[in-house]
């Protein structure tokens, strides 16, 4: 009776054991395991990042502006003797971004240039470099606190130099997109770019200004969208157009000497490697 009652109880943990789920996990190759991780680690790091970024929008020096505590007033200068070519950017940009005038600086620094916006209420200052003839640089500074960033700028086209534009854009504040700006840097820079324009597009206007960033290049356009029917939109290029990549960016505004970097462009480091980007 024993024997027989000994059996049973063999057979009944069997038959649980062919029930339950098997007590180890299926087997993993190296690869799948190493990818896990990989998200894993991924994932961890866009939470960190989402944090600081959601403390940076409530303490950086947009907040101002992103409450409606400030409206935007941006002051277009250049470098000294501008040629033709860096002059009518200047003038077509300033049709671009609301509230925006072109001054010329007449030799001075922009040490003296920075204080003078400041008692004037500019919130912008954006200073167009030039070599040879052509723009070739960028500097954004955001008054009175900063930050200032500096970009190359390339591959400039005046409303001119296009093909199959629209008529002159109108005075009527328009829409900004902000595209593919994922990063803590992507972010700062993408909120430095949206205090230009002001918080309430004028949709009258069918305006659009588009900043997108692909693979560290900010590209910039300026449409008009056109309704041909109820269903049917299309859109018409106004310009001007150019392309933009982040050189610095600066804590405070414009210190050539004793400024504090919060970031530099190292290019054999950074862009040495192909899958990691910076914005």
């Amino acid at each position: 009776m024993e024997e027989a009652e000994k059996k049973q109880q063999q057979e009944v943990v069997v038959e649980n054991m062919e029930k339950s789920e098997p007590a180890f996990p299926p087997s993993f190759s190296v690869s799948e395991i190493k990818n896990k991780q990989r998200r894993h680690f991924m994932f961890m790091k866009l939470k960190q990042e989402k944090r600081k970024v959601a403390f940076d929008e409530g303490t950086d020096e947009f907040s101002a502006y992103f409450n409606g505590l400030t409206n935007p007033k941006v002051l277009i200068t250049t470098s000294d003797r501008p040629r033709g070519r860096t002059v009518r950017f200047c003038e077509q940009l300033a049709t671009v971004i609301p509230n925006a005038h072109v001054y010329y600086r007449r030799g001075l620094a922009l040490k003296r240039v920075i204080p003078q916006c400041i008692a004037r209420d500019f919130t912008y200052l954006i200073v167009i470099n030039e070599d040879r003839k052509v723009p070739n640089g960028m500097v954004l500074c955001h008054l009175p606190d900063g930050p200032t960033a500096h970009f190359k700028v390339s591959s400039v086209r005046l409303r001119k130099e296009m093909k199959r534009r629209g008529k002159d854009p109108t005075e009527h504040s328009p829409e900004v997109i902000l595209n593919n700006f994922t990063t803590r840097l992507g972010h700062s820079i993408g909120r430095l770019f949206a205090a230009l324009f002001p918080q309430d597009p004028q949709f009258v206007g069918r305006q659009v200004a588009t900043f997108h960033n692909q693979r560290d290049f900010i590209f910039f356009r300026f449409h008009r969208y056109i309704f041909k029917n109820e269903k049917r939109v299309g859109i018409q290029e106004l310009g001007p157009r150019f392309t933009l990549k982040l050189r610095s960016l600066q804590k405070g505004t414009f210190d050539s000497k004793f400024g504090e970097y919060e970031w530099v462009l190292k290019r054999h480091e950074m862009d040495a490697c192909r899958r990691k980007f910076q914005l």
